[in-house]
């Protein structure tokens, strides 16, 4: 593989024009069809097998249209105190928002008026008004949205308190402040690490082109392939961590062979035939974890995966060849003044001060075992919350109580109880009579606070009946009240609803947890074996990585479930974590755990190889590694950190699960756990049964097959053959 890499990065340096001039067209491409493509919509959420989606599906069958996904709102009316919203004044106030939002827009499909519809409070002091759309919220015009918002103003500004909740002003996700200091971040890490504008640049560049072709690309797809229009959120994410990071070690490696006196156009082909080696396997663990995530068996998460795992291959792909190619344009500008000015920094090996890496090294296997203790206990401490993780998915109810969502969520609750934001449908596969005691049997259970009469169809062969838990959506007790019904009535009582979904969902990512976690690790292991000829090293790397997720989960559930530091991070209201939260970190870490893992161990074995001792190959590989390492981990988690700042309770919780995980895994497994396993191992550590040495392909990633060319190759003279050193 190294070979081959080697010939393409030269290639790519020569034909750098080529090469730039594809990747802006593909970039071009890409825009013209994301700009003509229909807008985005929000993908249909499904659980297949669930009895929640069977349920749906038995509706939309049997009650044409009633399980439509438009979109939904409730405009929430709160009378003054000492007023009623029966009080006639009031009354005429509202009926006055039912027919402007009647004629507001050709986009609505019905409005229900609350004083026909029983939507007033007991005590009548709430009433609402649900409003039901033709298409899904990412389809509404702008012109309905502030038709809706204005039905509210003008009714508020006559005395009455009015807060709009449902998705209707759902509204595509907007690259907020936040990410832009992400990337803002990684460039001034990017000019600290190289000391020169242009290198630092670079993998900036690359970057931004390669997330701009894999989002563009989302966008135009969308449609086609029901994407969504939260599918280009990770895509985006991980495309811009991997694609700086994966650039970074290109660029880094490349003037490293520079310093070695190379020329250039050799030390693009070196620097694409070892780091670019080391790049493809760390690509290739991260493709697999996102492209694992299939095995959940839930269309939206695996179409996230896919759309996630094509950017990370277009990173891959844009640092073998676009990098090179830029690296041609670039000349002596890519290394520092001073380097220019041939005032180059003495090395060690000169008598120069050893580096950071090279002295933290040393410090870890002059104490291994105390190192190992401190990191995995550290972890440990950290990971203990991860025990009360409480999993579910984000509603109104989690969201800040600056948005009128969230205030709209509280006068329901405080109006009508807890569980009013969450009604339970209940499906009966069945006549009227099994309807009735269908019914009967729900109002004797414990936690029901109404049950709707049966609502038949016309066949009269299947009834709806509506739910109202006495608790709010998330809670246990209402948990336990969806299994209660399930338990006490029979196979053709179904339950869904949005609150019977989560439940099923949250389920089924808990029996999908183990599955997947085997299959990635496993896939993973085989390929680290092959690239670092080794068992015992790539097991160390799952087990470590293991260390450090749970200890990431363990403090997103500090933070978001019981609210440690939460005004740190913005969040206002703490609630269950989100139901795919440990299944996605599993995946989405994994990946980014062995990036670091490959390129920091590589240069270890690359030193071994070629016949330091173990002791000398970490400390070899500390030496040149540790200062890029670094460099990558504090720009992924600027990235990641970036979207903290995002008003999606999702988005904010994911980014901070990665950032921290970044953290916890680059600087305390792979620079201080990793090295002192290997320092206890020895020789060990590099042990490979022959059997298995026999079977496995030989990839050398460490390079060893290329050799040293006498002369540039764009001198017209025919390019040299590649040996075996």
């Amino acid at each position: 593989m190294a070979t081959f890499l080697y010939k393409l990065g030269r290639t790519a340096f020569r034909r750098r024009r080529l090469v730039a001039l594809l990747w802006v067209a593909l970039l071009a491409l890409a825009g013209v069809g994301a700009a003509t493509a229909p807008a985005a919509t929000s993908s249909s959420f499904s659980i297949p097998g669930t009895e929640a989606q069977r349920a749906f599906d038995l509706l939309e069958e049997r009650f044409p249209g009633a399980g439509a996904d438009g979109a939904t709102a409730r405009v929430v009316f709160k009378a003054p105190d000492g007023q009623k919203m029966t009080d006639p004044a009031n009354k005429a106030r509202v009926q006055d928002v039912v027919g402007d939002l009647k004629s507001g827009s050709d986009q609505i499909a019905s409005v229900t008026d609350p004083y026909t519809a029983q939507a007033v409070s007991r005590d009548g002091g709430t009433a609402y008004v649900s409003v039901a759309y033709k298409v899904n919220a990412m389809e509404l015009t702008d012109d309905t949205r502030e038709a809706l918002k204005k039905a509210g103003h003008d009714a508020q500004g006559k005395g009455l308190t009015v807060e709009i909740g449902g998705d209707a002003l759902q509204t595509m996700p907007e690259t907020g402040a936040g990410e832009i200091v992400g990337v803002v971040i990684a460039g001034i890490v990017l000019v600290i690490t190289f000391g020169s504008l242009v290198a630092a640049g670079l993998p900036l560049l690359t970057a931004i082109i390669g997330v701009g072709i894999g989002v563009s690309t989302i966008t135009a797809l969308a449609n086609v392939l029901d994407l969504g229009s939260t599918t280009s959120t990770l895509a985006m994410m991980i495309g811009l961590a991997v694609g700086i990071d994966y650039a970074l070690f290109i660029v880094s490696r490349y003037r490293a062979e520079l310093a070695e006196g190379r020329e250039r156009e050799e030390a693009a082909g070196r620097a694409a035939g070892t780091a670019g080696s080391a790049v493809v396997f760390a690509g290739l663990t991260v493709v697999i974890a996102l492209v694992g995530l299939a095995v959940v068996n839930i269309p939206m998460l695996t179409k996230m995966g896919f759309a996630a795992a094509g950017t990370v291959v277009i990173a891959v792909l844009i640092a073998l060849t676009l990098i090179p190619a830029l690296l041609g344009f670039a000349g002596d500008r890519v290394v520092g003044r001073k380097q220019r000015k041939g005032a180059a920094v003495a090395l060690e090996k000169d008598g120069g001060k050893p580096n950071m890496g090279t002295r933290w090294a040393r410090f870890v296997i002059r104490r291994p075992v105390m190192v190992l203790l401190a990191g995995v206990l550290g972890l440990g401490v950290i990971a203990l919350p991860a025990a009360s993780l409480e999993m579910g998915l984000p509603d109104d109810g989690v969201k800040p109580v600056s948005a009128t969502e969230r205030r709209a969520y509280d006068l329901l609750s405080d109006g009508f109880g807890p569980g009013f934001n969450g009604p339970l449908m209940v499906v009966v596969d069945g006549d009227k009579a099994a309807a009735d005691a269908a019914a009967k049997k729900i109002k004797g259970l414990d936690g029901v606070v109404a049950v709707t009469p049966p609502t038949p169809n016309k066949a009269g062969d299947t009834a709806m009946i509506t739910v109202i838990p006495k608790d709010r959506p998330a809670s246990v007790e209402t948990e336990n009240l969806v299994h209660d019904i399930r338990d006490a009535t029979g196979d053709e009582v179904l339950v869904s609803g949005a609150t019977a979904m989560n439940i099923d969902f949250s389920q089924k990512m808990n029996d999908a947890l183990l599955p997947y976690l085997a299959l990635v690790v496993g896939l993973a292991f085989l390929l680290l074996t092959v690239v670092f000829r080794s068992v015992l090293v790539p097991l160390k790397a799952a087990l470590g990585f293991l260390l450090s997720v749970v200890a990431a989960l363990g403090a997103v559930v500090a933070v978001f479930q019981w609210g440690w530091l939460g005004s740190l991070f913005g969040v206002e209201q703490t609630g269950p974590i989100m139901s795919m939260m440990p299944i996605f970190m599993v995946g989405v870490v994994f990946g980014l755990a062995m990036d670091y893992e490959v390129f920091l161990v590589t240069r270890m074995r690359e030193a071994y190889v070629h016949g330091a001792r173990p002791g000398e190959a970490i400390v070899t590989g500390f030496r040149h590694g540790a200062r890029v390492v670094t460099a990558a981990a504090v720009i992924m988690m600027a990235v990641f950190s970036g979207f903290i700042g995002s008003g999606e309770q999702m988005v904010k919780m994911i980014g901070f699960g990665l950032a921290v995980a970044v953290l916890f895994d680059a600087f305390v497994v792979r620079m201080a756990v990793v090295p002192a396993v290997l320092a206890l191992l020895g020789h060990k550590a590099w042990w490979l049964p022959k059997w298995l040495d026999r079977v496995l392909p030989n990839v050398d990633v460490e390079g060893e097959g290329l050799a040293k060319p006498a002369g540039p190759a764009d001198s017209g003279e025919p390019e040299r053959e590649l040996v075996k050193a």
